[in-house]
């Protein structure tokens, strides 16, 4: 979207979303979103209590609420119809522990400038396989990269808050937000680069380059949060925000003391991952990798790590992350094992299984079985129950709130 095409709701597409934003408002108000801040802050805080359950169907929204069961007909409006009846979800039907608030976020009207080499995709499409052509062929020459970065158009930005502020007046509170990443980790944009199969192979045919391409892309990173940090685009994550691959981010011990109104990357949960990495050993993985995330990850508050690959095979390098808190303990992993080695110094985010919503048929089973042997390894330690990572939910919306019921049910069955 840019400054010059924002559309003009019509009557209909106003009243649709007025009369959603005044349902979710009434959502927020109840007095169990406080209570489920305050279980956030006590789970982030590593304070016992109750595990905390998390439900995002992801490519199961698109299920849930498929295209032509939205009302509203331009874009923009559809757009905002789709993330409120999402927030109208969780609260009447979900009844996990997201939090409702009466906030509306949107994102800046910004252009990002990218790495400078153009990855073609091809056969990407609704969610389904596809593969791409690498840019870079030599690994020796990256004088095609470019450090990223970012530029908000101040006006057009404007303009939207103003839109969403006179259809929400007092109703909802309108934010503008910058989300400038997922995850910093790197290894997803190098594959982009590079390929996954050649990116494997750089590193015993030609370990140079790819040390000389890690480096690069660790100055690239850092003079991209120094450029966000500068320019005041950052934006504090420790509320009401999704953080790390799974969990929110509620806790008193961001911002960072100093803290002046205006966000430093020491204010703020980082995170990283390096999933297209599995199949290196630790050795290779912190030599190749991980040496190359630390200086990111020591700029931030508090960290997450991992998502998910599994990270029982290189903890001993995973746990050197400074300020670590939040622990992806994926559905590949041993969780027996993770939770020997988190005990009650961090959390422990459990990824259960997503294939298990997926197939034509719902059974409980597995989904029990899976839940049960999460909850027991973690034997009382900070615990989070994460379902997400769902290429489908067979549309089928009721198994996604079935999930929830099971897992609270497997909860309340382990505590007696």
């Amino acid at each position: 979207m840019t400054g010059n095409n924002l559309p003009i709701l019509s009557r209909f597409e106003r009243q649709v979303l007025r009369d959603l934003a005044l349902r979710v408002a009434g959502l927020a108000a109840r007095p169990v979103e406080d209570e489920k801040r305050r279980e956030w802050h006590r789970h982030n805080a590593l304070l016992p209590g109750r595990p905390m359950v998390f439900c995002d169907p992801e490519n199961g929204w698109n299920e849930i609420f498929p295209p032509q069961s939205l009302l509203c007909t331009s874009e923009l409006a559809r757009h905002w119809e789709f993330e409120l009846r999402i927030k109208e979800f969780y609260g009447t039907r979900m009844r996990d522990d997201r939090v409702i608030d009466n906030r509306f976020v949107l994102r800046p009207v910004a252009q990002e400038t990218g790495w400078g080499l153009h990855t073609a995709i091809i056969g990407r499409g609704d969610g389904r396989a596809f593969t791409w052509d690498p840019p870079l062929k030599d690994l020796d020459d990256l004088s095609g990269l470019r450090v990223p970065g970012a530029t908000v158009d101040g006006e057009a930005t404007a303009r939207l808050r103003a839109l969403a502020g006179e259809l929400f007046d007092r109703v909802l509170t309108v934010e503008v937000k910058g989300v400038w990443w997922w995850s910093l980790g790197m290894t997803q944009r190098l594959v982009y680069l590079r390929g996954l199969e050649r990116m494997m192979l750089d590193m015993v045919e030609n370990p140079e380059g790819f040390h000389r391409l890690m480096a690069f892309m660790r100055d690239a990173q850092l003079a991209r949060l120094d450029q966000l940090e500068a320019e005041g685009l950052l934006c504090l994550n420790n509320g009401n925000d999704y953080v790390g691959s799974g969990g929110f981010g509620f806790t008193e011990e961001l911002p960072a003391p100093g803290y002046g109104g205006r966000a430093r990357t020491a204010d703020l949960w980082g995170f990283c991952e390096s999933q297209e990495t599995l199949g290196v050993s630790p050795a290779m993985f912190e030599e190749f990798v991980f040496q190359y995330q630390l200086p990111i990850l020591e700029r931030f508050g508090l960290n997450c790590y991992g998502c998910c690959e599994p990270l029982d095979g290189r903890w001993e390098v995973v746990r050197k992350t400074p300020r670590l808190r939040r622990v992806s303990v994926s559905a590949w992993a041993e969780p027996e094992r993770m939770a020997d080695y988190l005990g009650k110094e961090f959390v422990f985010s459990a990824k259960p299984n997503p294939a298990h919503l997926a197939p034509a048929v719902f059974d409980e089973t597995p989904v029990r079985r899976d839940l049960r042997r999460i909850i027991g390894a973690a034997d009382g330690g900070p615990l989070e129950l994460i379902m997400k990572d769902n290429h489908t939910i067979a549309n089928d919306p009721a198994r996604v709130c079935r999930w929830v019921e099971i897992a609270r049910g497997e909860i309340d069955r382990a505590a007696g």
